[in-house]
């Protein structure tokens, strides 16, 4: 491991229109951009080894800072080493906030100036998580890149809601950046709301850059609204974000969905679709997407692909991917999350290498084709 006083740096190497790629470097490793994060929600990207995810290509994993708050909890974590002692990963790890939580669990949760407090969704007690807390937390897990602490709303939503969690985010980016303070080597990133009100996002954007950290997600997207509606929101606030920071959109997304998020200037990403669609038969392949539960894999003896350097994807027939996926076999899940992981990697290897070629445009048309050829290939067999 290198010198742990390294500092965090971030470089563009190479743009094709809005599109650049580049490296994120710390004292843990670099994280190549555009980069795709693994979920590990609970110490653990779902049905893969730690190992495996470093092989396919993975330089960053998430860690979900509200479920490592209830289990094992954060004093613990510290007491053992660290997130990345405890779950055999080396490299550099991206903690969120808890704030999407404040979403999800609304049910669970109110909310105030001062903070969040929850309900557990586990045993039912109560905990409260302020920006300084969450700051905190995440410093007792030892993360690399830390989030702010965020109110993000579901859309569609009203304007007037969507303006007072946005303020409400402002002031507690600013709590969380006095309380992160001066930690060489890591990075506390704000986090843009303003649901899809484009004053708003451009509003939440300035005041950020203003803070001067050293890198800018945006948020509150991919919780609703179309497509079009979350392409507009990046195309609305990436020309009010410094070229010299990192820009990291939180939980997207499809393979489609970053390849326009891409091309609009976006550089690391998160989702729990590949995992999690892997839990449940459905494998991303450069030939589409394709579920195993359909009877019509049944006695198909081909791969996933062939050309695929994940044994996975190469050296399984849909067949037997099938009847893992129809008997609930522990080894299907592995299997497809494996193959899913590896797609997404490759993926962010080639948009590497095409924005660096001068050729992002054509790889993005030509990925897309090769999906669609292959859908519609399905479609009339």
């Amino acid at each position: 491991m290198s010198d742990l006083s390294s500092d965090f740096t971030f470089r563009v190497d190479a743009t094709d229109g809005t599109a650049r790629t580049g490296a994120i470097t710390m004292p843990r490793g670099t994280i190549r951009t555009p980069a795709f994060m693994p979920v590990g929600t609970a110490a653990t990207v779902k049905a893969m080894y730690p190992g495996q995810v470093r092989d396919l290509g993975a330089d960053v994993v998430l860690g979900n800072t509200y479920h490592l708050m209830l289990r094992p909890g954060p004093e613990r974590m510290a007491r053992l080493g660290g997130l990345h002692r405890f779950m055999n990963w080396p490299h550099p790890i991206l903690t969120d906030s808890g704030g999407f939580q404040v979403m999800s669990l609304s049910a669970l949760r109110k909310i105030d100036e001062q903070g969040v407090t929850f309900r557990s969704h586990v045993d039912g007690s109560t905990h409260h998580m302020s920006p300084e807390r969450s700051i905190e937390i995440q410093g007792l897990l030892g993360s690399d890149i830390q989030m702010q602490l965020d109110e993000c709303v579901r859309l569609p939503a009203d304007e007037t809601a969507i303006a007072k969690a946005m303020h409400l985010s402002l002031r507690w980016a600013e709590r969380c950046r006095i309380a992160f303070g001066k930690q060489p080597g890591k990075a506390m990133f704000g986090i843009v709301q303003g649901g899809d009100v484009p004053a708003l996002r451009i509003e939440s954007a300035k005041a950020l850059v203003d803070l001067g950290l050293k890198g800018y997600a945006v948020g509150g997207l991919a919780v609703g609204e179309p497509q079009s509606v979350m392409l507009a929101m990046i195309e609305t606030v990436e020309p009010h974000l410094p070229a010299g920071k990192p820009r990291y959109l939180m939980g997207v997304g499809t393979p489609d969905d970053i390849l326009r998020s891409v091309e609009r200037g976006i550089d690391m990403f998160d989702c729990v679709m590949p995992t999690r669609a892997g839990r449940h038969g459905l494998a991303y392949t450069r030939h589409g997407r394709i579920n195993l539960r359909n009877a019509r894999h049944g006695e198909d003896t081909r791969s996933l692909d062939e050309a695929s350097s994940c044994p996975a994807a190469r050296d399984y027939s849909r067949a037997y991917l099938h009847h893992l996926v129809r008997t609930d076999e522990i080894l299907g899940m592995m299997l497809l999350t494996w193959n899913n992981l590896s797609y997404y990697q490759d993926l962010m290897a080639g948009i590497r290498a095409a924005i660096a070629a001068g050729r992002f445009l054509d790889f993005a048309a030509e990925t897309r084709e090769a999906w669609a050829r292959a859908e519609a290939e399905r479609a009339a067999a």
